[in-house]
């Protein structure tokens, strides 16, 4: 496993990226750089479509619903928290909400699986995804409250 894909320098720290995702050692200005964004916001796409175009009509408005949200909440949460960077505390409480988030989309995937809802190519793929963007979001959260302590 390596660093989420993060660096960002001001007055009070700076955290630099150790993975293969960053080629170049540049200041991030914005939260769309971030590896994590990036694979949230993918996946959040990838969910919507597959519960608007293939899942049983009476789930669109239920689970499908419910996994919309959650799935879209990551990535909300990562804006919100980034916007928010300055203030350490803020920026990990929302970081520790998108994994939350993704905890809760991985539960709504196995909760359509179970129900027959959606094939299992599928169910594996989106879940195998969320596993790695869960671990990517943990990396992140230990990277920044890293630098906070050697900044």
């Amino acid at each position: 496993m390596h660093d989420a894909g993060y660096m960002i320098q001001d007055e009070r720290h700076s955290v630099q990226d150790k993975g293969p995702s960053l080629k170049s050692k540049q200041r991030r200005q914005s939260y769309k750089a971030l590896e994590v964004y990036t694979l949230g916001k993918e996946l959040a796409v990838k969910v919507h479509k597959l519960t608007i175009e293939e899942l049983p009509k009476f789930e669109i408005y239920e689970e499908g619903s419910q996994i919309r949200r959650s799935s879209k909440s990551i990535v909300a949460n990562l804006v919100e928290g980034f916007g928010r960077r300055k203030y350490l505390n803020e920026f990990i409480r929302f970081i520790t909400y998108a994994i939350a988030s993704c905890d809760e989309t991985k539960v709504h995937l196995e909760m359509l699986y179970e129900t027959e809802s959606i094939p299992k190519e599928d169910f594996e793929s989106l879940c195998h995804r969320y596993e790695e963007l869960g671990a990517k979001l943990y990396n992140f959260r230990e990277a920044v409250t890293k630098s906070h302590r050697t900044g």
